[in-house]
């Protein structure tokens, strides 16, 4: 098991390969030995760590808490279980050196991981994940005192800050709203799921901050649980397969609009409820749309007086860019990272230091992030966001749906068609990539698709730094070899991203048809995607020749 810059996310187990103390220890020491190698102040500031509901994140965390003591650094340790914005949020509010957050969020329930945070609120990018990594084979062996669980926990160097760090998150909830009176006069219902994870609690706090009446709960999947009994993935990226008691729910309760949190409350699904009586689950991409627009509104509400000129709205590579098109029509920046909230947060975090402001980022795997106040995804905020710009819709007699199509009118509409396959075998997925990179001759990727019907303009290979768009036909994102990831655009407007994930055995694809605002023949574009992407699925990943396992339904 290698530490890279998502930390470390595996199945719990024996040996060095999976998740377990030994190699909880291992990292904590190696990471704790290069803070206070390269931060000479860490033993000053000290380090937050928090943990999830998932069986062993307990344990993991004080072991996490020892090693650092061990080291000479203070700890603040959550003392039950919180989202995973509280630890980005803890540690710029406490001035740490660095945070832990042990989780492995919307995975399987025999998966666990160890996220690190630096000192800026962000999580780790290079070189410190190298740094970090390297530092930890120079520190296997566990210190003296790495198991003593009892002595570290009475130490004095160690302290729960969750009082303090819940208290202000809640207030920076509140203070954020645009109009509590008319939060507290909203004529909807909220259900809210946390999925068997952390959020419920959290949740309900939110609610009462921010002046909405009660939430209503999916009682089966309010109450932590490592197990997550009622679904199958315990991810609300899936859509309806796991939303299938907040349907139940909200259709007993007079509810019409769903909030959904994954297991760590760092990511939100939104479903509402139309006209039909049929559920429609958002897309990242069409939430990301809908807060987008809501924080250039908030914006010119609240900071009128800050020029659109110093504002900035941020979304990952494989992202649709609705915000591109917002921003090109109203007059703020938009900028295009890699895909992640490392990326994004660091980007944010510059931004911040020139004096600009960060109004909103955000990624298609629904993580979203509104304000500046923590620099990474937070499902919490984004629910509150969520369920204020509702409330502020209906007053105009309009929901979240048909907002949407207002901002596409306006902007030009943007849809997108994107899914994965799983694959176990890491050979065949190099050679998926290989061919694509060497298609009619060696170093040529596919000039076409379709027996012509698609036209490739240009190719951007993230993993070797090609770029055919560019002079000198470097890339200018940063290039990762470690990762597979190929962007194709085509002359019909549409991109389409390939690209292995960092911590799932999946080969996912990403794509969006960008429309103009005078393109108004929707379904024709939509139509025109869907056979693109069949196309490419077909002829570049090959699904059945290389045996790739569809998305489960």
């Amino acid at each position: 098991m290698l530490f890279g810059t998502a930390g470390l996310r595996g199945r719990m187990g024996a040996g060095y390969a999976q998740m377990n103390d030994l190699v909880i220890i291992q990292t904590s020491q190696g990471l704790g030995s290069y803070l206070a190698t390269i931060n000479p102040e860490a033993k000053a500031k000290g380090i937050i760590v928090g943990h999830d509901s998932r069986h062993n994140s307990h344990r993991f965390a004080r072991l996490a808490a020892a090693a650092f003591l061990n080291a000479g650094i203070p700890v603040y340790l959550y003392g039950k279980i919180v989202p995973t914005p509280f630890v980005p949020f803890g540690v710029r509010q406490l001035g740490a050196a660095a945070g832990v957050m042990v989780t492995a969020s919307h995975n399987p329930k025999e998966d666990n991981g160890y996220k690190v945070y630096w000192e800026n609120g962000a999580q780790i990018i290079p070189p410190n994940d190298k740094g970090i990594q390297q530092s930890i084979e120079d520190n296997l062996e566990p210190w003296e005192n790495a198991w003593d669980l009892e002595t570290a926990l009475a130490d004095p160097r160690l302290s729960d800050p969750l009082v303090d760090i819940s208290n202000k998150y809640f207030s920076m909830l509140a203070d954020s709203m645009l109009d509590k009176d008319m939060n507290k006069a909203s004529p909807l219902n909220f259900t809210v799921t946390a999925m068997h994870g952390v959020s419920h609690d959290y949740m309900v706090e939110a609610f009462k901050y921010c002046n909405f009446k009660p939430l209503i709960p999916v009682k089966e999947q309010m109450v932590p649980d490592p197990e997550f009994p009622t679904v199958k993935f315990p991810n609300p990226e899936e859509g309806k397969s796991a939303l299938d008691l907040s349907f139940k729910t909200a259709n007993e309760n007079n509810s019409t609009v769903i909030l959904a949190n994954d297991p760590d409350a760092d990511r939100l699904a939104v479903a509402e409820k139309l006209p039909s009586g049929q559920w429609k689950v958002f897309t990242g991409n069409e939430e990301g749309a809908l807060l987008g627009w809501w924080a250039w509104y908030r914006s010119r509400q609240l900071t009128p007086h800050i020029k659109p000129s110093d504002c900035y709205m941020v979304a990952s590579t494989v992202s649709s860019k609705i915000l591109r098109a917002i921003a090109n029509m109203e007059g703020f920046h938009f900028i295009e990272t890699l895909t992640g909230f490392k990326w994004m947060g660091n980007v944010s975090y510059d931004l911040l230091q020139e004096g600009k402001t960060v109004l909103f980022a955000f990624e298609e795997a629904i993580g979203f992030m509104n304000g500046s106040e923590v620099l990474d995804k937070d499902g919490v905020s984004a629910a509150m966001r969520l369920a204020e710009m509702a409330t502020f819709l209906s007053k105009q007699n309009l929901t979240l749906s048909s907002k949407l199509r207002e901002i596409y009118k306006k902007y030009g509409y943007h849809t997108s068609n994107n899914s994965y396959y799983i694959c176990h075998d890491q050979s065949i997925i190099n050679k998926m990539f290989d061919r694509i990179r060497n298609f009619d001759e060696p170093n040529s990727y596919p000039k076409t698709v379709g027996n012509g019907r698609f036209t490739v303009t240009d190719v951007r290979d993230l993993t070797t730094g090609y770029d055919s768009s560019q002079p000198d036909k470097h890339a200018v994102l940063p290039v990762s070899k470690s990762s597979q990831m190929i962007t194709f655009s085509f002359s019909n407007g549409c991109v389409l991203t390939l690209r292995t994930s960092g911590t799932e055995p999946k080969i996912k694809y990403y794509s969006e048809m960008c429309a103009k605002p005078e393109q108004e023949d929707w379904a024709a574009l939509e139509a025109e995607l869907g056979e693109l992407v069949e196309t490419v699925v077909q002829e570049l990943m090959q699904p059945k020749k290389n045996g790739l396992i569809p998305r489960p339904n």
